[in-house]
């Protein structure tokens, strides 16, 4: 058995685990946790696509998680149009919407990206708290607004009765964003994006329409992380603007990714199993006496991390799994063989 193959084993294990979980798992908080850990894992990964692979530093992309929640919500509300097909409008918009804020902002270096898609999210969550009605649309301001409860579930409407459901979906969008990830990461445009954010300056020199390739990025990520949206209103029923278009958010997915490797397929997924537990039992348990805590724990974390291993956990971690792989690979146990 070759190494290459010893590491296809042991992924394909770890999905088949992952499909399994739910079926000893009955703990409800549990369950929930998981959920919320692959919820992260998939968001930080449509992050990646922007804030790893283009090189630039995005802290906004709580208004996508917004839009894609309020739209799904809304044509629910207003029409009875599918929360389905809503999640697609939703990262339709959302795209759009990318577009708009790219073409200024991605030509911008540094810090000064990151400010302003900061100042664009908290424009939004301002304007959508004071705005009760936008159209036929009811926003309902800082009320925020409430999906009725359908007791039996329904899958038209993208509801269920217990936790199990959830969970293999959100699994499953996990699994096909990973998976589309890693075919851009492979294609002409990954490499082009990477050229781009690693030095842009060569890449123009060469020929290569660096903006371009990081629009292009930001709309599939905008599209992408705008169907999560859909997916935090579905599980939760309530949305509201300081629940789904907050900085807060969009930080904890930065932070996800840069402690767990931003660039990298794997650090999204790293950072958010190593992460989200923490944060969801600091919510639990400390939340009512110390709001907040938990992006405390993770701005340590992230210190430890830059000062220790600046490109991320997932450096480390891929070393040992690609020693783990060299050596029990080869049948013959002899020397190692570079995966």
């Amino acid at each position: 058995m070759t190494p290459s193959r010893f590491k296809k084993i042991l992924l394909i294990l770890a999905v088949v685990l992952a499909f399994g979980l739910p079926l000893v798992l009955r703990s409800p908080t549990y369950l929930h946790i998981l959920i919320m850990l692959f919820l992260f894992a998939y968001m930080t990964t449509t992050w990646n696509l922007v804030g790893g692979f283009a090189g630039v530093l995005p802290l906004g992309h709580s208004v996508f998680v917004g839009i894609g929640a309020y739209t799904s919500t809304m044509l629910w509300l207003q029409w009875g149009i599918s929360p389905w097909i809503g999640m697609i409008v939703g990262g339709l918009i959302a795209a759009a919407v990318g577009t708009l804020i790219g073409l200024p902002t991605l030509k911008m270096r540094g810090a000064y990206f990151a400010l302003a898609t900061m100042a664009f999210v908290e424009g939004i969550r301002v304007m959508v708290e004071n705005i009760d009605k936008l159209g036929p649309f009811v926003l309902n301001g800082p009320r925020g607004l409430n999906i009725p409860p359908l007791p039996e579930g329904s899958l038209a409407a993208f509801q269920f009765a217990s936790k199990e459901p959830y969970y293999y979906i959100i699994l499953i969008m996990l699994l096909l964003v990973v998976g589309l990830t890693w075919r851009i990461s492979r294609s002409k445009m990954g490499y082009l994006l990477m050229a781009g954010g690693e030095e842009p300056d060569a890449a123009q020199a060469l020929g290569v329409n660096v903006t371009r390739y990081k629009v292009m990025a930001m709309a599939l990520s905008s599209f992408l992380t705008a169907l999560a949206g859909t997916f935090i209103a579905q599980l939760t029923l309530f949305i509201y603007p300081k629940s789904v278009l907050t900085l807060d958010l969009s930080f904890e997915l930065a932070f996800i990714a840069l402690i767990g490797g931003r660039g990298s397929i794997a650090g999204p997924i790293l950072g958010a199993l190593l992460l989200r537990p923490v944060s969801e039992f600091s919510r639990i348990y400390l939340s009512a006496t110390l709001p907040g805590l938990h992006l405390i724990i993770l701005g340590a974390i992230l210190i430890l991390v830059m000062l220790y291993q600046p490109r991320g956990l997932q450096e480390p971690i891929t070393r040992f799994f690609d020693r783990l792989a060299a050596r029990f690979g080869n049948g013959n146990g002899g020397t190692e063989e570079k995966a």
